[in-house]
């Protein structure tokens, strides 16, 4: 069945589809959030990355913090976060963050990352520290990552995954044959590989979940073998969304996807057996993340080993 697509674009973005909304900042919520990662000197994706659900989320006083800095090593074609030789890494990022899960009393944060190749380990060890700081302060919240690709290196993954976070995502993006135009640096193979390894660094213990942007010329059966490709390797979470291009620098949509073919993706993905698929035009990764909570002998097993290892 040929996908419906409506205002097919050959470089003009602006002119969008009638399901493409923003909805506007109108609750002192956004503005507590605004405030809170400004005073806190913390940077989100939300921002960072344009995210069209930004207002929306910050409405509901929820973020999703990218640390690391704001600069990432990486030039991929499709990102707003800007590229240049990063600063140091902020020791005191571990505890703001941790601060701001408390403030904003989260039962589920999100926390993702710039690509730091610049760092032997990927800043896998930095991130670790955020997570357990978070732990400290928040033990029941639930820590959804999504991590770079970390150079593939058994050790940085290894490192992360010590940290036991509850969800590990890491996003193809696109399927395999626009990964070389699509992702800078990036391989389509590489980061299924990197999806499995954090399962097997737990056994199995953790959740694991890959994003799909749709709408830069991909076909369904290319889709669909990327859903295939990632349940052989263990995700069971998905989130598909449209592609919106940032800036007239970055790759132009090549068609906007129906929101009835959006909710015929997420049947199919279910079919297939994913756990939790989240599927339409505005989804990102971290969009009502808190919608997925991962299986309950997922999370009594990582608080076992948390017990043991004195953590919990």
């Amino acid at each position: 069945m040929e996908p419906r697509h409506d205002n097919e674009t050959t470089g003009d973005t602006e002119r969008k589809p009638s399901w493409i909304k923003v909805r506007l900042p109108n609750g002192r919520e956004f503005w507590d959030v605004k405030q809170l990662v400004e005073g806190k000197n913390l940077f989100t994706v939300c921002e960072e990355a344009h995210c069209p659900n930004r207002y929306e989320c910050w409405n509901q006083g929820t973020a999703t913090f990218m640390i690391a800095g704001e600069r990432c090593t990486r030039a991929c074609a499709y990102c707003a976060v800007k590229t240049a030789k990063p600063f140091p890494l902020d020791p005191e990022e571990p505890r703001h963050v941790a601060d701001a899960v408390v403030h904003m009393k989260l039962r589920h944060a999100v926390i993702t990352m710039v690509t730091r190749d610049d760092l032997p380990d990927g800043a896998a060890a930095h991130f670790a520290e955020v997570i357990r700081a978070v732990r400290k302060v928040s033990p029941s919240t639930i820590i959804e990552v999504l991590a770079s690709d970390l150079n593939e290196k058994a050790a940085s993954i290894q490192t992360l995954m010590a940290a036991r976070p509850h969800i590990f995502g890491h996003n193809l993006e696109t399927v395999e044959r626009l990964t070389p135009i699509v992702r800078f640096r990036a391989q389509y193979r590489r980061s299924l590989r990197v999806l499995k390894m954090a399962l097997d660094c737990v056994n199995g213990k953790v959740a694991t979940k890959s994003g799909i942007m749709l709408g830069l010329g991909e076909t369904e059966d290319e889709l669909f073998q990327s859903m295939d490709d990632l349940l052989e390797h263990g995700v069971t979470v998905l989130t598909l969304g449209q592609y919106l291009r940032p800036t007239r620098n970055h790759l132009p949509v090549v068609r906007y996807i129906h929101p009835d073919d959006f909710a015929r993706y997420e049947e199919i993905a279910r079919a297939k057996g994913f756990r939790h698929v989240a599927s339409g035009p505005l989804v990102r990764s971290s969009y009502h993340a808190a919608n997925f909570k991962p299986e309950a002998d997922v999370l009594e097993a990582i608080n076992e080993d948390l017990r043991k290892a004195g953590e919990l």
